[in-house]
């Protein structure tokens, strides 16, 4: 049965699209209260971001944990819910003169880390909810939400940050997560109970389990260790991109963010292309072809500081690349995730990608701004550019590249 047919899926796709979209929102609505309404300084926005992206290097790997041993919906509702109201105390807080950037901090951290317990959830909850046979066509089609929602978010939000200011802004995105609880509640597919367990073991036991299937298994230790090393260098990238366009290319913000948007619609491409691309090339040359454009891609910004000229379209160019290559790796290695681990390991498996993938990132960042003190922001690019590259090996040499 195709998906469009599907009806707790389709719940299940509407919920996340919505959710997506009111998030992609709050993404630029955030900092804009923080710099609008309450005028924070540099190093306020630098602990927002810190506040936000953490939870996932500090919190995954007990998440999983707990998510395995809990029926799944449940657990989505409850962070839907959860990070409605955190967001919601935003503009209430605003409304009644108490906002402060303190304030901001807590309610960033704790929604991450409801969200962190959200995307293990959501992970370990799909293939219960459809056949393993239409994993890739299930997670190419939350990744072509994601991808709109990046297209279209950002422009609305600005829009309404303008309109109606930044913390009343960030109501649009409380109202999406109350919608896709919604969406979760009125799901009928039946969940397989957890696994009776001894409830009294450890839980940095469990933890491990997960740990060391993602050691032992060969495809999804590959997976673990390309998806580190992109991350973990493509981080390098993420802290120094906007600055370099900015300050060494003399792009304008407008141009930058035309760019960025060039580079969402083609991820919706890539989310659409990708089911035929897996059909025609097979789940491991698909996903390896992924990591290889993700590669190449960085490389194209130190490159356009060396071929001035031709500096914009090298940066089109990547933003291009990116957004057709993010989706063939991503939906390829979940997929691929979803099918090797043992439902009773889904979420502790989940939650270990998504400790070494996401972990690295702030880690990758710190070390970025370092590399840019000590040798200069292009010589710290070219760094995290080669390195990315060397991800492609851990496919390359393993299993994953004669999986069809």
């Amino acid at each position: 049965m195709n998906l469009w047919h599907h009806s707790d899926f389709r719940k299940f796709w509407a919920g996340r699209t919505i959710s997506l979209f009111g998030s992609e929102i709050t993404m630029l609505a955030l900092p804009m209260t923080a710099i609008l309404t309450l005028d924070a300084t540099p190093a306020q926005l630098g602990i927002l971001t810190a506040a936000a992206t953490l939870p996932s290097l500090l919190v995954s790997l007990p998440a999983g944990a707990w998510v395995d041993r809990l029926h799944r919906r449940p657990v989505l509702i409850g962070a839907d819910w959860g990070r409605a109201l955190l967001l919601g105390s935003i503009p209430l807080a605003a409304v009644l003169g108490l906002l402060r950037i303190e304030y901001l901090y807590l309610v960033a951290a704790l929604a991450s880390v409801l969200t962190v317990f959200f995307n293990v959830a959501a992970d370990s909850y799909l293939p219960a909810l459809i056949p393993r046979g239409q994993l890739v066509e299930g997670n190419s089609k939350l990744a072509a939400s994601e991808s709109l929602a990046q297209i279209a978010g950002p422009g609305v939000g600005g829009v309404l940050v303008q309109l109606i200011t930044a913390p009343l802004t960030i109501l649009v995105d409380a109202g999406s997560f109350l919608a896709s609880a919604v969406c979760l509640q009125f799901i009928r597919t039946d969940e397989p109970s957890p696994p009776a367990g001894d409830q009294a073991q450890r839980i940095w036991h469990e933890i491990g389990e997960g740990l060391r299937l993602l050691t032992r298994e060969p495809v999804l230790r590959a997976f673990a260790g390309c998806s580190s090393t992109l991350n973990g260098f493509g981080g390098i990238g993420d802290a120094l991109f906007n600055l370099y366009a900015l300050r060494h290319l003399a792009m304008s913000p407008a141009l930058l963010g035309t760019i960025y948007a060039l580079g969402s619609v083609a991820w919706l491409f890539g989310a659409l292309l990708v089911n035929r691309v897996t059909l025609r090339l097979g789940l491991g040359p698909t996903m390896l072809l992924g990591a290889l454009l993700i590669g190449v891609a960085n490389l194209l910004v130190p490159l356009a500081g060396v071929l001035l000229g031709a500096a914009l379209p090298l940066l089109v160019c990547r933003s291009l690349l990116l957004g057709i290559a993010n989706p063939l790796y991503n939906v390829t290695s979940t997929s691929m995730q979803q099918t090797l681990t043992p439902p009773r390991l889904l979420g502790r498996v989940n939650a270990s990608m998504e400790f070494i993938g996401v972990g690295t990132l702030p880690l990758g960042a710190l070390v970025g701004g370092m590399l840019a003190e000590a040798l200069g922001v292009w010589n710290a690019l070219l760094i995290g550019a080669l390195g990315g590259l060397l991800a492609v090996l851990w496919l390359q040499l393993s299993p994953v590249r004669s999986l069809r």
